[in-house]
Order: C-alpha cells, then sequence, then structure tokens
C-alpha cells in the first residue's frame, strides 16, 4: 500500500504538472482539495483520468462517494486497490 500510495502523489504531480511540489509534500492523510493540497474540480478530472489510464479503474463521477475516493492519497490508494483488476 505505502508503494502505491508514493505512486500516486508521483501521478498528481506528474498529471497535475505540480513543479513546485514533490512526494514529500504531499500528506497521505491530507486532503486533496481545499485547506490541503489546493486541487479543483478540473484537477479532480484530470487525475481520474490519469488514474483510469494508470490502474485501468474508473471512478465514477456522479458515484456519491467519489468525493470520499477523492479526500486524500490514503482513500485513493485504497479505493484503487480494492478495484484494480
Amino acid at each position: 500500500m505505502d508503494q502505491l500510495q508514493t505512486e500516486l502523489k508521483m501521478l498528481i504531480i506528474e498529471a497535475l504538472n505540480l513543479e513546485d511540489i514533490t512526494v514529500d509534500d504531499i500528506e497521505t492523510n491530507a486532503p486533496l482539495f481545499g485547506d490541503g493540497l489546493g486541487l479543483d474540480s478540473i484537477d479532480a478530472l484530470e487525475l481520474g483520468l490519469a488514474i483510469k489510464k494508470t490502474y485501468h479503474v474508473v471512478i465514477d463521477a456522479d458515484d456519491t462517494n467519489t468525493r470520499q475516493h477523492f479526500a486524500s492519497v490514503e482513500n485513493l490508494a485504497k479505493y484503487i486497490s480494492e478495484n484494480k483488476a
């Protein structure tokens, strides 16, 4: 799981072109949106596409749990590991 979390942090940095941020800057439990990393809805779409391409896991934008899945790197890693083919 730790490796997946690190991979996700790298994916977030690459997919969203966060040039001034390193893997160490992204806290595993910190919110990705709002006060945490400060991502927005456009970032969520881009990240969703990158996750689909990398892990073949589709995150349904209409699912009521999607906000929870995107809450933190930890939640994303858990969701991906549970839904990976």
